[in-house]
């Protein structure tokens, strides 16, 4: 009789998928990197063929520290013209490769490394994959002045948005701005959601992933990475 085998934590799952992305992974050129859990499972990995790789482009501090940390070179954006590819992770995702960005706060700098990118491959657990973007509160990084007035243009929508705090204050991003959360959409039309959220004046950028999207799921699964094309 054979004993049954306990199924894979959301930690490791992670660290599978962070394992699996180093595939996509061209030698000799630099690399995009993007921001959180699952990311630094991946960062971790990068670090095993750091000599095969010029260095990355990193979508926040955190990341950067990270990277920094296991001796891999970090250029700034500005002095990159191209990436082979970009690898981040998502809060969700659906079924055309679009995604909801940002719980970690740096979704700005995520598609500005991502629109450097010729592909994205997006490394998650399956608990990510929707059928339709809304469940996640949907992260808005706004200029703090306009807050209200953008929390205003959510509510006509159906939303409600409120600002993320830390330690008693607002939460303030790499780029010295604050966040909304917007509980309550459906975004069943992600592209055209994207592109007039962006138009609202003092929004920096909206967190849905639709303009960038993933061309690649690597989805961490009870039996293992299940690799999903778009």
């Amino acid at each position: 009789m054979t004993t049954p085998t306990a199924p894979l934590t959301q930690d490791e799952l992670k660290t599978l998928v962070g394992q699996a992305a180093l595939h996509y992974v061209v030698p000799g050129e630099i690399v995009g990197v993007g921001t959180g859990s699952t990311v630094n499972k991946f960062i971790d990995a990068l670090a095993t063929m750091k000599d095969q790789i010029k260095g990355a482009v990193s979508s926040s501090v955190a990341s950067t520290e990270r990277l920094k940390a296991l001796g891999i070179t970090v250029f700034d954006a500005n002095d990159v013209q191209s990436l082979s590819v970009y690898i981040d992770g998502a809060d969700e995702i659906d079924g055309q490769g679009y995604m909801v960005k940002g719980g970690g706060a740096a979704l700005t700098r995520e598609k500005i490394v991502a629109a450097l990118a010729k592909q994205f491959v997006c490394i998650a657990d399956e608990s990510k994959l929707v059928a339709a973007l809304g469940n996640f509160p949907l992260p808005v990084e706004v200029i703090p002045m306009a807050a209200g007035q953008i929390a205003r243009k959510f509510e006509v929508m159906g939303g409600t948005a409120t600002l993320r705090m830390k330690d008693g204050q607002p939460l303030v991003t790499d780029n010295g701005q604050h966040i909304l959360d917007v509980r309550g959409l459906q975004i069943t039309e992600p592209l055209a959601f994207e592109s007039q959220v962006n138009q609202w004046p003092g929004v920096v950028t909206v967190g849905v992933f639709a303009h960038q999207k993933a061309h690649v799921c690597l989805l961490g699964c009870a039996d293992g990475v299940r690799t999903i094309t778009y």
